[in-house]
Protein backbone atom coordinates (compact mmCIF):
# COMPACT_ATOMS: atom_id res chain seq x y z
CA UNK A 1 0.00 0.00 0.00
CA UNK A 2 0.84 3.71 -0.84
CA UNK A 3 1.95 5.36 2.63
CA UNK A 4 0.05 8.40 3.20
CA UNK A 5 2.00 11.39 3.90
CA UNK A 6 1.52 13.66 7.04
CA UNK A 7 -1.48 15.80 6.29
CA UNK A 8 -1.69 19.28 7.23
CA UNK A 9 -4.53 21.31 8.32
CA UNK A 10 -5.26 24.99 6.76
CA UNK A 11 -7.04 27.84 8.08
CA UNK A 12 -10.59 28.45 6.47
CA UNK A 13 -10.95 31.00 3.45
CA UNK A 14 -11.83 34.23 4.64
CA UNK A 15 -15.55 35.22 4.57
CA UNK A 16 -17.28 37.92 2.00
CA UNK A 17 -19.84 40.25 2.52
CA UNK A 18 -23.00 39.21 4.40
CA UNK A 19 -25.87 37.98 1.59
CA UNK A 20 -28.16 35.10 0.09
CA UNK A 21 -25.79 33.07 -1.98
CA UNK A 22 -28.49 31.31 -4.27
CA UNK A 23 -25.78 28.53 -5.13
CA UNK A 24 -24.78 24.80 -3.89
CA UNK A 25 -21.86 23.71 -3.17
CA UNK A 26 -19.90 23.39 0.50
CA UNK A 27 -17.58 25.82 2.47
CA UNK A 28 -14.24 25.18 4.32
CA UNK A 29 -14.62 25.16 8.08
CA UNK A 30 -12.68 27.32 10.08
CA UNK A 31 -10.56 25.35 12.61
CA UNK A 32 -9.13 25.55 16.09
CA UNK A 33 -5.79 24.39 17.34
CA UNK A 34 -5.87 20.56 17.34
CA UNK A 35 -6.79 20.00 21.23
CA UNK A 36 -8.50 23.24 21.54
CA UNK A 37 -11.84 23.14 22.82
CA UNK A 38 -15.31 23.61 20.84
CA UNK A 39 -18.77 23.96 21.80
CA UNK A 40 -22.00 25.88 21.23
CA UNK A 41 -25.83 26.34 21.80
CA UNK A 42 -28.02 27.71 18.76
CA UNK A 43 -31.57 29.04 20.28
CA UNK A 44 -33.96 29.14 17.26
CA UNK A 45 -36.83 31.49 17.21
CA UNK A 46 -39.49 31.73 14.37
CA UNK A 47 -41.88 34.37 13.46
CA UNK A 48 -43.94 32.54 11.08
CA UNK A 49 -47.03 33.29 8.42
CA UNK A 50 -48.61 31.19 6.19
CA UNK A 51 -46.24 29.83 4.07
CA UNK A 52 -43.53 31.67 4.96
CA UNK A 53 -41.83 32.49 8.06
CA UNK A 54 -38.81 35.01 9.60
CA UNK A 55 -35.99 33.00 12.09
CA UNK A 56 -33.85 34.50 14.43
CA UNK A 57 -30.95 31.93 15.34
CA UNK A 58 -28.49 32.76 18.30
CA UNK A 59 -25.45 31.20 18.24
CA UNK A 60 -23.42 31.14 21.59
CA UNK A 61 -19.65 29.92 21.08
CA UNK A 62 -18.74 27.58 24.67
CA UNK A 63 -15.20 27.00 23.00
CA UNK A 64 -11.94 28.44 22.67
CA UNK A 65 -12.08 31.80 20.61
CA UNK A 66 -13.09 31.49 16.57
CA UNK A 67 -11.50 33.77 13.97
CA UNK A 68 -13.89 32.78 11.59
CA UNK A 69 -16.93 30.77 11.51
CA UNK A 70 -19.54 28.50 9.75
CA UNK A 71 -23.17 27.29 11.06
CA UNK A 72 -24.74 24.59 9.20
CA UNK A 73 -28.25 22.87 9.44
CA UNK A 74 -30.52 20.92 7.60
CA UNK A 75 -34.00 21.57 7.27
CA UNK A 76 -36.93 19.01 8.09
CA UNK A 77 -38.95 19.96 5.34
CA UNK A 78 -38.98 22.26 1.82
CA UNK A 79 -38.08 25.56 3.84
CA UNK A 80 -35.99 27.42 1.19
CA UNK A 81 -34.16 30.66 2.24
CA UNK A 82 -35.05 34.17 0.12
CA UNK A 83 -33.41 36.22 2.42
CA UNK A 84 -30.37 36.28 4.71
CA UNK A 85 -28.80 39.08 7.21
CA UNK A 86 -25.56 39.28 9.50
CA UNK A 87 -23.88 36.07 7.40
CA UNK A 88 -23.42 34.68 4.16
CA UNK A 89 -25.66 31.97 3.80
CA UNK A 90 -26.15 29.09 0.43
CA UNK A 91 -28.30 26.74 0.96
CA UNK A 92 -28.36 23.36 -1.29
CA UNK A 93 -31.47 20.98 -1.17
CA UNK A 94 -32.04 20.79 2.76
CA UNK A 95 -28.11 22.06 3.69
CA UNK A 96 -27.94 25.58 4.87
CA UNK A 97 -24.53 26.83 5.67
CA UNK A 98 -23.96 30.45 7.03
CA UNK A 99 -20.69 31.75 7.32
CA UNK A 100 -19.67 34.69 9.21
CA UNK A 101 -19.78 38.39 7.54
CA UNK A 102 -16.63 39.69 6.92
CA UNK A 103 -16.99 42.18 9.78
CA UNK A 104 -18.02 40.00 12.25
CA UNK A 105 -15.06 37.11 11.78
CA UNK A 106 -14.16 37.00 15.32
CA UNK A 107 -15.92 35.19 17.49
CA UNK A 108 -14.63 34.71 21.37
CA UNK A 109 -15.61 32.43 24.04
CA UNK A 110 -18.70 33.01 25.65
CA UNK A 111 -19.73 35.34 22.31
CA UNK A 112 -22.57 35.36 20.98
CA UNK A 113 -23.58 36.04 17.24
CA UNK A 114 -27.33 35.94 15.53
CA UNK A 115 -28.01 35.28 12.03
CA UNK A 116 -31.03 35.77 10.78
CA UNK A 117 -33.34 34.99 7.57
CA UNK A 118 -36.49 35.10 5.32
CA UNK A 119 -37.59 31.79 3.81
CA UNK A 120 -40.71 30.10 2.43
CA UNK A 121 -42.19 26.77 3.28
CA UNK A 122 -44.97 23.86 2.29
CA UNK A 123 -46.37 21.32 4.97
CA UNK A 124 -45.11 22.10 8.24
CA UNK A 125 -42.26 24.14 9.15
CA UNK A 126 -40.31 21.99 11.75
CA UNK A 127 -37.29 23.34 13.71
CA UNK A 128 -33.83 21.54 12.31
CA UNK A 129 -33.06 18.80 14.70
CA UNK A 130 -29.43 19.53 14.71
CA UNK A 131 -26.83 22.39 14.47
CA UNK A 132 -22.98 22.72 13.55
CA UNK A 133 -20.49 25.24 14.45
CA UNK A 134 -17.26 25.12 12.07
CA UNK A 135 -18.24 21.38 12.47
CA UNK A 136 -19.01 20.74 16.13
CA UNK A 137 -22.49 19.23 16.91
CA UNK A 138 -24.04 22.49 19.32
CA UNK A 139 -25.33 21.09 22.39
CA UNK A 140 -25.11 23.07 24.70
CA UNK A 141 -21.30 22.02 25.95
CA UNK A 142 -17.49 21.46 25.18
CA UNK A 143 -15.77 19.06 23.98
CA UNK A 144 -12.53 18.02 21.74
CA UNK A 145 -12.73 19.42 18.18
CA UNK A 146 -13.74 17.29 15.02
CA UNK A 147 -10.73 16.26 12.75
CA UNK A 148 -10.41 19.44 10.25
CA UNK A 149 -12.53 19.88 7.58
CA UNK A 150 -10.68 21.95 5.39
CA UNK A 151 -8.06 20.39 2.36
CA UNK A 152 -5.15 19.61 4.05
CA UNK A 153 -1.71 20.47 2.53
CA UNK A 154 -0.29 17.17 1.34
CA UNK A 155 3.36 17.07 1.55
CA UNK A 156 5.00 18.49 -2.12
CA UNK A 157 5.88 15.77 -4.08
CA UNK A 158 3.96 13.16 -2.46
CA UNK A 159 0.44 11.84 -3.23
CA UNK A 160 -2.10 10.40 -0.18
CA UNK A 161 -3.13 6.75 -0.65
CA UNK A 162 -6.79 7.78 -1.04
CA UNK A 163 -7.60 11.14 -2.27
CA UNK A 164 -11.32 11.09 -1.09
CA UNK A 165 -10.55 10.72 2.17
CA UNK A 166 -10.93 13.24 4.60
CA UNK A 167 -11.69 16.23 2.16
CA UNK A 168 -15.18 17.26 0.73
CA UNK A 169 -15.42 17.03 -3.32
CA UNK A 170 -16.36 19.56 -5.58
CA UNK A 171 -19.60 20.21 -6.46
CA UNK A 172 -20.09 21.71 -9.99
CA UNK A 173 -22.36 24.76 -9.48
CA UNK A 174 -23.24 23.84 -13.56
CA UNK A 175 -24.65 20.76 -12.91
CA UNK A 176 -26.06 21.42 -9.42
CA UNK A 177 -28.06 24.62 -10.87
CA UNK A 178 -30.00 22.04 -13.57
CA UNK A 179 -30.57 19.46 -11.00
CA UNK A 180 -31.68 21.96 -8.08
CA UNK A 181 -34.51 23.33 -11.42
CA UNK A 182 -36.22 20.09 -11.54
CA UNK A 183 -38.74 19.15 -9.21
CA UNK A 184 -37.22 17.06 -6.09
CA UNK A 185 -33.92 17.56 -7.69
CA UNK A 186 -32.68 20.17 -4.65
CA UNK A 187 -32.54 16.32 -2.98
CA UNK A 188 -29.20 15.37 -4.87
CA UNK A 189 -28.44 19.09 -6.04
CA UNK A 190 -25.47 19.42 -3.40
CA UNK A 191 -23.59 15.74 -5.03
CA UNK A 192 -20.13 15.65 -6.48
CA UNK A 193 -19.88 14.84 -10.05
CA UNK A 194 -17.11 14.36 -13.11
CA UNK A 195 -16.28 17.59 -14.70
CA UNK A 196 -16.22 16.18 -18.45
CA UNK A 197 -13.43 18.01 -20.63
CA UNK A 198 -14.84 16.87 -23.76
CA UNK A 199 -13.25 18.92 -26.82
CA UNK A 200 -10.33 21.33 -26.51
CA UNK A 201 -13.18 24.33 -26.19
CA UNK A 202 -14.31 22.89 -22.93
CA UNK A 203 -10.89 23.74 -21.77
CA UNK A 204 -12.22 27.31 -21.98
CA UNK A 205 -15.78 26.94 -21.00
CA UNK A 206 -18.42 25.98 -24.10
CA UNK A 207 -21.48 28.64 -24.77
CA UNK A 208 -20.75 30.67 -21.73
CA UNK A 209 -19.93 27.92 -19.32
CA UNK A 210 -17.32 27.58 -17.34
CA UNK A 211 -14.15 26.72 -18.30
CA UNK A 212 -11.63 24.58 -16.25
CA UNK A 213 -10.05 27.51 -14.71
CA UNK A 214 -13.24 28.67 -13.46
CA UNK A 215 -14.10 25.14 -12.20
CA UNK A 216 -10.67 24.91 -10.15
CA UNK A 217 -11.48 28.63 -8.53
CA UNK A 218 -14.87 27.65 -7.79
CA UNK A 219 -13.59 24.61 -5.93
CA UNK A 220 -11.30 26.81 -3.90
CA UNK A 221 -14.01 29.02 -2.83
CA UNK A 222 -16.60 25.89 -2.22
CA UNK A 223 -13.26 24.59 0.34
CA UNK A 224 -13.03 21.43 -1.47
CA UNK A 225 -10.74 19.14 -1.29
CA UNK A 226 -10.74 16.78 -4.36
CA UNK A 227 -12.02 17.89 -7.86
CA UNK A 228 -13.08 15.44 -10.65
CA UNK A 229 -11.67 15.54 -14.45
CA UNK A 230 -12.87 13.28 -17.06
CA UNK A 231 -10.08 13.51 -20.09
CA UNK A 232 -11.78 12.42 -22.76
CA UNK A 233 -10.99 13.74 -26.52
CA UNK A 234 -8.78 10.79 -27.78
CA UNK A 235 -8.13 11.19 -31.62
CA UNK A 236 -10.93 9.13 -33.26
CA UNK A 237 -12.54 8.87 -29.77
CA UNK A 238 -15.07 5.58 -28.34
CA UNK A 239 -14.08 4.03 -32.07
CA UNK A 240 -17.00 1.28 -31.31
CA UNK A 241 -20.29 3.99 -30.58
CA UNK A 242 -21.24 6.38 -32.68
CA UNK A 243 -22.55 8.83 -29.85
CA UNK A 244 -19.49 9.95 -28.84
CA UNK A 245 -17.37 9.94 -31.47
CA UNK A 246 -15.18 13.37 -30.62
CA UNK A 247 -13.47 16.14 -32.56
CA UNK A 248 -10.25 14.80 -33.08
CA UNK A 249 -9.56 12.58 -36.51
CA UNK A 250 -7.87 9.03 -36.20
CA UNK A 251 -4.33 10.69 -36.91
CA UNK A 252 -4.41 13.69 -35.03
CA UNK A 253 -2.40 13.01 -32.27
CA UNK A 254 -0.19 15.98 -32.61
CA UNK A 255 -3.41 18.23 -32.11
CA UNK A 256 -4.58 15.96 -28.99
CA UNK A 257 -0.86 16.15 -27.12
CA UNK A 258 -0.68 20.37 -27.92
CA UNK A 259 -3.74 21.89 -27.86
CA UNK A 260 -5.72 19.65 -25.32
CA UNK A 261 -3.02 17.32 -22.99
CA UNK A 262 -0.54 20.37 -22.42
CA UNK A 263 -3.46 23.18 -21.87
CA UNK A 264 -5.12 21.29 -19.04
CA UNK A 265 -1.73 20.32 -17.60
CA UNK A 266 -0.58 23.92 -17.36
CA UNK A 267 -3.80 25.01 -15.67
CA UNK A 268 -3.56 22.37 -13.23
CA UNK A 269 0.66 22.63 -12.22
CA UNK A 270 -0.19 26.31 -11.75
CA UNK A 271 0.76 26.69 -7.83
CA UNK A 272 -3.12 28.22 -6.67
CA UNK A 273 -4.78 24.92 -6.81
CA UNK A 274 -1.88 22.73 -5.38
CA UNK A 275 -3.78 22.57 -2.23
CA UNK A 276 -6.90 20.68 -4.39
CA UNK A 277 -6.42 16.63 -4.82
CA UNK A 278 -7.45 16.58 -8.85
CA UNK A 279 -8.82 13.30 -10.18
CA UNK A 280 -8.34 13.23 -13.79
CA UNK A 281 -10.11 10.01 -15.11
CA UNK A 282 -8.12 9.44 -18.14
CA UNK A 283 -9.94 8.27 -21.51
CA UNK A 284 -13.06 6.34 -20.84
CA UNK A 285 -14.18 3.57 -23.30
CA UNK A 286 -10.55 3.57 -25.13
CA UNK A 287 -8.08 0.75 -24.12
CA UNK A 288 -10.90 -1.81 -23.83
CA UNK A 289 -11.78 -1.57 -27.36
CA UNK A 290 -8.76 -2.31 -28.90
CA UNK A 291 -9.00 -5.92 -26.70
CA UNK A 292 -12.84 -6.70 -27.63
CA UNK A 293 -13.73 -5.03 -30.95
CA UNK A 294 -10.86 -5.54 -33.22
CA UNK A 295 -10.18 -8.45 -35.27
CA UNK A 296 -10.68 -11.52 -35.01
CA UNK A 297 -13.58 -11.03 -32.58
CA UNK A 298 -16.97 -11.11 -34.15
CA UNK A 299 -17.99 -7.62 -32.75
CA UNK A 300 -15.20 -5.86 -34.07
CA UNK A 301 -15.66 -2.88 -36.35
CA UNK A 302 -13.27 -0.78 -38.47
CA UNK A 303 -12.50 2.68 -36.60
CA UNK A 304 -10.92 0.13 -33.56
CA UNK A 305 -8.97 -1.63 -36.29
CA UNK A 306 -7.67 1.80 -37.29
CA UNK A 307 -6.93 2.69 -33.64
CA UNK A 308 -5.39 -0.42 -33.06
CA UNK A 309 -3.05 0.20 -36.45
CA UNK A 310 -1.86 3.15 -35.97
CA UNK A 311 -0.95 2.96 -32.07
CA UNK A 312 -2.97 6.82 -30.97
CA UNK A 313 -5.04 5.44 -28.22
CA UNK A 314 -1.78 4.10 -26.71
CA UNK A 315 0.25 6.40 -27.54
CA UNK A 316 -2.20 9.73 -26.08
CA UNK A 317 -2.77 8.19 -23.15
CA UNK A 318 0.64 7.28 -22.18
CA UNK A 319 1.64 10.76 -22.85
CA UNK A 320 -1.55 12.14 -21.01
CA UNK A 321 -0.28 10.01 -18.16
CA UNK A 322 3.11 11.32 -18.26
CA UNK A 323 2.39 14.92 -18.00
CA UNK A 324 -0.50 14.75 -15.26
CA UNK A 325 1.85 12.11 -13.46
CA UNK A 326 4.56 15.13 -13.11
CA UNK A 327 2.22 17.23 -11.28
CA UNK A 328 2.15 16.11 -7.89
CA UNK A 329 -1.75 17.08 -7.04
CA UNK A 330 -3.02 14.74 -9.77
CA UNK A 331 -4.00 11.72 -9.30
CA UNK A 332 -5.01 9.51 -12.51
CA UNK A 333 -7.13 6.60 -12.69
CA UNK A 334 -7.60 4.62 -15.98
CA UNK A 335 -10.88 3.41 -17.25
CA UNK A 336 -11.24 -0.14 -16.87
CA UNK A 337 -14.72 -0.85 -18.84
CA UNK A 338 -17.36 -2.71 -16.69
CA UNK A 339 -17.89 -6.69 -15.39
CA UNK A 340 -20.53 -6.87 -18.79
CA UNK A 341 -17.48 -5.82 -21.11
CA UNK A 342 -14.51 -7.74 -19.33
CA UNK A 343 -15.67 -9.86 -16.90
CA UNK A 344 -14.64 -13.04 -18.80
CA UNK A 345 -11.10 -14.32 -18.59
CA UNK A 346 -10.64 -13.80 -22.45
CA UNK A 347 -11.15 -10.04 -22.26
CA UNK A 348 -9.85 -9.46 -18.36
CA UNK A 349 -6.19 -10.52 -18.82
CA UNK A 350 -5.73 -9.35 -22.16
CA UNK A 351 -6.96 -5.87 -20.72
CA UNK A 352 -4.61 -5.87 -17.62
CA UNK A 353 -1.60 -6.37 -19.64
CA UNK A 354 -2.61 -3.91 -22.30
CA UNK A 355 -3.30 -0.97 -19.54
CA UNK A 356 0.46 -1.79 -17.84
CA UNK A 357 1.58 -1.52 -21.20
CA UNK A 358 0.44 1.49 -21.73
CA UNK A 359 1.36 2.86 -18.42
CA UNK A 360 4.92 1.51 -18.75
CA UNK A 361 5.33 3.65 -21.71
CA UNK A 362 4.06 6.51 -19.75
CA UNK A 363 7.57 6.47 -18.07
CA UNK A 364 6.45 4.55 -14.73
CA UNK A 365 3.36 2.90 -13.90
CA UNK A 366 3.26 5.14 -10.69
CA UNK A 367 1.65 7.59 -12.99
CA UNK A 368 -1.55 5.50 -12.52
CA UNK A 369 -3.06 6.05 -9.34
CA UNK A 370 -5.93 3.80 -9.84
CA UNK A 371 -8.91 2.61 -12.14
CA UNK A 372 -12.72 3.25 -12.40
CA UNK A 373 -15.35 0.93 -13.50
CA UNK A 374 -18.77 1.34 -14.74
CA UNK A 375 -18.22 5.28 -16.12
CA UNK A 376 -21.42 6.27 -17.47
CA UNK A 377 -22.82 2.86 -17.80
CA UNK A 378 -25.36 0.52 -15.43
CA UNK A 379 -23.52 -2.36 -13.73
CA UNK A 380 -25.28 -2.87 -10.46
CA UNK A 381 -22.60 -2.27 -7.31
CA UNK A 382 -24.18 -5.44 -5.83
CA UNK A 383 -26.60 -7.78 -6.95
CA UNK A 384 -27.71 -8.56 -3.16
CA UNK A 385 -30.18 -11.96 -4.24
CA UNK A 386 -27.84 -13.87 -6.40
CA UNK A 387 -24.14 -14.56 -6.64
CA UNK A 388 -21.67 -16.44 -9.22
CA UNK A 389 -21.57 -19.59 -6.94
CA UNK A 390 -24.90 -20.21 -6.90
CA UNK A 391 -26.54 -23.01 -9.06
CA UNK A 392 -30.35 -24.41 -9.64
CA UNK A 393 -30.73 -27.87 -9.63
CA UNK A 394 -27.21 -28.16 -10.20
CA UNK A 395 -26.24 -25.86 -13.33
CA UNK A 396 -24.18 -22.89 -12.37
CA UNK A 397 -25.73 -19.18 -12.92
CA UNK A 398 -22.64 -18.87 -15.08
CA UNK A 399 -24.57 -20.63 -17.62
CA UNK A 400 -27.60 -18.70 -17.63
CA UNK A 401 -28.60 -16.09 -20.39
CA UNK A 402 -27.64 -12.91 -18.58
CA UNK A 403 -24.24 -13.79 -16.82
CA UNK A 404 -23.63 -15.76 -20.11
CA UNK A 405 -19.98 -17.85 -18.34
CA UNK A 406 -19.19 -14.44 -17.11
CA UNK A 407 -16.89 -14.57 -14.36
CA UNK A 408 -18.60 -11.50 -11.90
CA UNK A 409 -22.53 -10.53 -11.62
CA UNK A 410 -21.21 -7.00 -10.26
CA UNK A 411 -19.01 -3.77 -10.16
CA UNK A 412 -17.85 -4.51 -6.49
CA UNK A 413 -16.60 -7.99 -7.41
CA UNK A 414 -15.46 -7.22 -10.66
CA UNK A 415 -13.51 -4.15 -9.42
CA UNK A 416 -11.85 -6.18 -6.85
CA UNK A 417 -11.40 -9.49 -9.19
CA UNK A 418 -9.86 -6.58 -11.73
CA UNK A 419 -7.91 -5.05 -9.35
CA UNK A 420 -6.27 -7.95 -8.27
CA UNK A 421 -5.50 -8.60 -12.04
CA UNK A 422 -3.82 -5.31 -12.95
CA UNK A 423 -1.49 -5.65 -9.61
CA UNK A 424 -0.09 -9.00 -10.90
CA UNK A 425 0.35 -7.03 -14.36
CA UNK A 426 2.39 -4.67 -12.71
CA UNK A 427 0.56 -1.85 -10.96
CA UNK A 428 1.23 -0.80 -7.19
CA UNK A 429 -0.50 -3.29 -4.64
CA UNK A 430 -1.95 0.05 -3.37
CA UNK A 431 -3.88 1.21 -6.30
CA UNK A 432 -7.59 1.77 -5.54
CA UNK A 433 -10.83 1.72 -7.35
CA UNK A 434 -13.82 4.08 -8.17
CA UNK A 435 -16.96 2.61 -9.11
CA UNK A 436 -19.28 4.86 -10.92
CA UNK A 437 -22.51 4.68 -8.93
CA UNK A 438 -24.94 6.98 -10.74
CA UNK A 439 -27.25 5.40 -12.35
CA UNK A 440 -26.92 1.51 -11.32
CA UNK A 441 -29.71 1.76 -8.88
CA UNK A 442 -32.58 0.07 -10.74
CA UNK A 443 -34.92 0.83 -7.59
CA UNK A 444 -38.53 1.62 -7.97
CA UNK A 445 -41.74 -0.53 -8.33
CA UNK A 446 -39.68 -3.08 -10.81
CA UNK A 447 -36.91 -3.45 -8.44
CA UNK A 448 -36.86 -7.34 -6.92
CA UNK A 449 -36.67 -7.71 -2.95
CA UNK A 450 -35.53 -11.21 -2.99
CA UNK A 451 -34.50 -14.26 -5.02
CA UNK A 452 -36.24 -15.19 -8.25
CA UNK A 453 -37.91 -18.69 -8.27
CA UNK A 454 -35.36 -22.17 -8.53
CA UNK A 455 -38.00 -23.28 -11.49
CA UNK A 456 -34.31 -22.83 -14.38
CA UNK A 457 -31.14 -21.04 -13.78
CA UNK A 458 -32.80 -18.45 -16.18
CA UNK A 459 -36.25 -17.73 -14.07
CA UNK A 460 -33.53 -17.70 -10.63
CA UNK A 461 -31.40 -15.36 -12.10
CA UNK A 462 -33.72 -12.77 -14.19
CA UNK A 463 -36.23 -12.95 -10.79
CA UNK A 464 -33.11 -11.90 -8.75
CA UNK A 465 -31.09 -9.26 -10.46
CA UNK A 466 -31.71 -5.63 -9.95
CA UNK A 467 -30.24 -4.97 -13.23
CA UNK A 468 -32.97 -4.89 -15.02
CA UNK A 469 -31.56 -3.99 -18.54
CA UNK A 470 -32.70 -6.08 -21.24
CA UNK A 471 -28.59 -7.21 -22.18
CA UNK A 472 -25.58 -6.34 -20.26
CA UNK A 473 -24.30 -4.88 -23.38
CA UNK A 474 -27.09 -1.99 -23.49
CA UNK A 475 -25.56 1.28 -22.63
CA UNK A 476 -27.28 4.08 -24.07
CA UNK A 477 -29.84 6.15 -21.66
CA UNK A 478 -31.04 2.65 -20.40
CA UNK A 479 -35.31 2.78 -19.14
CA UNK A 480 -35.91 2.27 -15.52
CA UNK A 481 -33.10 2.89 -14.26
CA UNK A 482 -32.05 4.88 -11.26
CA UNK A 483 -29.54 7.29 -9.12
CA UNK A 484 -27.45 4.45 -7.41
CA UNK A 485 -25.36 4.58 -4.36
CA UNK A 486 -24.11 8.50 -3.59
CA UNK A 487 -20.53 9.26 -3.41
CA UNK A 488 -18.61 8.53 -0.97
CA UNK A 489 -15.00 7.61 0.19
CA UNK A 490 -13.44 3.86 0.52
CA UNK A 491 -17.23 2.02 1.35
CA UNK A 492 -15.11 -1.30 0.33
CA UNK A 493 -12.13 -2.90 0.64
CA UNK A 494 -9.76 -1.94 -2.67
CA UNK A 495 -12.26 0.98 -3.62
CA UNK A 496 -11.40 4.26 -2.86
CA UNK A 497 -14.91 6.07 -3.40
CA UNK A 498 -17.94 5.51 -5.49
CA UNK A 499 -18.40 8.63 -7.29
CA UNK A 500 -21.20 10.05 -10.14
CA UNK A 501 -18.20 10.63 -12.63
CA UNK A 502 -21.08 10.53 -15.02
CA UNK A 503 -23.27 13.40 -13.93
CA UNK A 504 -27.13 12.39 -13.93
CA UNK A 505 -29.14 13.45 -16.22
CA UNK A 506 -27.18 14.08 -19.46
CA UNK A 507 -27.36 11.96 -22.31
CA UNK A 508 -25.47 9.16 -23.19
CA UNK A 509 -26.70 9.44 -27.33
CA UNK A 510 -29.64 10.99 -29.87
CA UNK A 511 -32.63 8.57 -30.26
CA UNK A 512 -32.48 10.00 -33.12
CA UNK A 513 -29.49 11.66 -36.20
CA UNK A 514 -29.24 15.31 -34.89
CA UNK A 515 -26.67 17.47 -36.86
CA UNK A 516 -24.34 19.48 -34.56
CA UNK A 517 -20.49 20.56 -34.67
CA UNK A 518 -19.58 18.42 -31.59
CA UNK A 519 -18.70 15.67 -33.56
CA UNK A 520 -21.01 13.18 -32.30
CA UNK A 521 -22.65 10.74 -34.20
CA UNK A 522 -25.38 8.60 -34.26
CA UNK A 523 -25.73 5.43 -32.93
CA UNK A 524 -28.56 3.21 -33.38
CA UNK A 525 -28.09 1.86 -30.05
CA UNK A 526 -29.37 5.21 -28.68
CA UNK A 527 -32.68 4.55 -30.82
CA UNK A 528 -35.46 2.57 -28.79
CA UNK A 529 -36.18 0.52 -32.24
CA UNK A 530 -33.14 -0.63 -32.43
CA UNK A 531 -33.06 -4.67 -32.62
CA UNK A 532 -29.54 -4.69 -31.91
CA UNK A 533 -25.83 -5.83 -33.08
CA UNK A 534 -23.40 -9.13 -31.87
CA UNK A 535 -22.37 -6.95 -29.00
CA UNK A 536 -25.02 -6.60 -27.17
CA UNK A 537 -26.23 -10.48 -28.81
CA UNK A 538 -28.96 -9.11 -31.02
CA UNK A 539 -31.32 -7.45 -28.50
CA UNK A 540 -33.37 -4.77 -28.12
CA UNK A 541 -31.47 -1.62 -27.15
CA UNK A 542 -33.74 -0.76 -24.16
CA UNK A 543 -32.64 2.80 -24.70
CA UNK A 544 -35.15 5.89 -23.58
CA UNK A 545 -36.86 7.70 -26.67
CA UNK A 546 -36.51 11.50 -27.43
CA UNK A 547 -33.22 11.73 -26.16
CA UNK A 548 -30.53 14.27 -26.92
CA UNK A 549 -26.95 14.42 -27.59
CA UNK A 550 -24.51 13.32 -25.61
CA UNK A 551 -23.82 15.03 -22.97
CA UNK A 552 -26.73 17.30 -23.15
CA UNK A 553 -29.42 17.59 -20.42
CA UNK A 554 -32.57 15.83 -20.14
CA UNK A 555 -35.18 16.65 -17.86
CA UNK A 556 -37.53 13.36 -18.57
CA UNK A 557 -34.18 10.70 -17.75
CA UNK A 558 -33.18 13.26 -14.68
CA UNK A 559 -36.80 12.44 -13.64
CA UNK A 560 -36.77 8.72 -14.11
CA UNK A 561 -33.39 8.15 -11.97
CA UNK A 562 -34.74 10.66 -8.99
CA UNK A 563 -38.15 8.42 -8.90
CA UNK A 564 -36.18 4.91 -9.21
CA UNK A 565 -33.14 6.03 -7.17
CA UNK A 566 -31.50 3.16 -4.53
CA UNK A 567 -31.21 3.84 -1.94
CA UNK A 568 -34.57 5.83 -2.45
CA UNK A 569 -34.04 9.36 -1.71
CA UNK A 570 -36.20 11.02 1.50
Amino acid sequence: MRTPPIRFPRRGAAAGAAALLLASGTVALAQLPAGAAAGCKVDYAVNQWSGGFTASVTVTNLGDALNGWTLEWDFAGDQKVTQGWNGEFTQAGKHVTVRNPSWAASLGKGATVTPGFQATFGGTNDKPAAFKLNGTLCTGSTGPTDPPTDPPTDPPGGRVDNPYVGVKAYVNPEWSARAAAEPGGSKVANQPTGVWLDRIAAIQGVNGGMGLRAHLDKALEQGAGVVQLVVYNLPGRDCSALASNGELKADQIDDYKTRYIDPIAAILKDARYARLRIVTVVEIDSLPNLVTNVKPRPTWTENCETMKANGNYQAGIAYALKQFGAIPNVYNYLDVGHHGWLGWDTNLGPSAELLAQVAKDSGSVRNVHGFITNTANYGATKEPYFGINDSVNGTSVRQSKWVDWNWYVDETSYAQGMRQRLVQAGFDPGVGVLIDTSRNGWGGPNRPTGPGPKTSVDAYVDGSRIDRRIHLGNWCNQAGAGLGERPKAAPEPGIDAYVWMKPPGESDGASREIPNNEGKGFDRMCDPTYEGNPRNNHNMSGARPNMPLSGHWSSEQFQELLKNAYPALD
